[in-house]
């Protein structure tokens, strides 16, 4: 089956699998402090879930689907979160892109000083090609925001932002305005620890 033909079961199917590999493989209880600086009583490392085949095979259809949803050509974030979800897209490049499929993209948090000095990593991206920013785990959103001001540096279109994972700590506003575009998460942390004691609060 291609990515042109999806049924809406599959899809269901696929976020029940990512929950799940995500709840068995990457929810992590005890404290942490996270990317933004913030502490939390648990942690999420989805890498733990989606570099395994059924948790990586269930994202390659979810983010495939969303990224054909939003007729997108390329899609990437910052390195390293974003790169299991670019990689996993282009694993289903088949059903989105332009011709044989799309393209996958790295942002570095600095341009190399170096080679061939580029910050954003991949093939070349071209006034044509719509972007979609992918990353593993979103809480404040940082991440995504840096990936959304790299791309408009270079003058590129973004139309969509995917996370693997949403801890809904406000960060989807944020970056729907930043991007311009649509935000989706395809799991956030009520699907995968609905029993936390912050339930309803920010993450602590």
């Amino acid at each position: 089956m291609s990515g042109l033909d999806v049924a809406a079961t599959d899809l269901e199917q696929a976020h029940a699998r990512l929950v799940a590999e995500l709840r068995e493989h990457a929810l992590v209880i005890g404290r942490v402090t996270l990317t933004s600086g913030a502490e939390a009583d648990y942690y999420v490392d989805a890498k733990r879930a989606i570099l395994r085949p059924r948790g990586f095979a269930a994202l390659a259809l979810l983010v495939a689907a969303q990224a054909r949803a939003w007729e997108a050509t390329a899609v990437g974030g910052m390195t390293m979160g974003a790169d299991p979800v670019a990689c996993a897209a282009l694993a289903r490049a088949g059903g989105w892109g332009h011709g044989e499929g799309g393209k996958a993209f790295f942002v570095r948090k600095e341009a190399k000083t170096h080679g061939l000095q580029r910050r954003v990593e991949g093939p070349l991206l071209d006034d044509g090609d719509r972007c979609v920013i992918v990353e593993d785990v979103t809480t404040t959103g940082g991440s995504a925001l840096a990936a959304i001001a790299a791309l408009q540096e270079e003058g590129r279109t973004i139309c969509g932002v995917v996370t693997v994972l949403d801890r809904l700590a406000g960060a989807a506003e944020a970056i729907e305005a930043a991007a311009g575009a649509p935000y989706r998460a395809l799991s956030t942390i009520d699907d995968v620890y609905p029993d936390r004691p912050d339930r309803g609060g920010a993450p602590a």
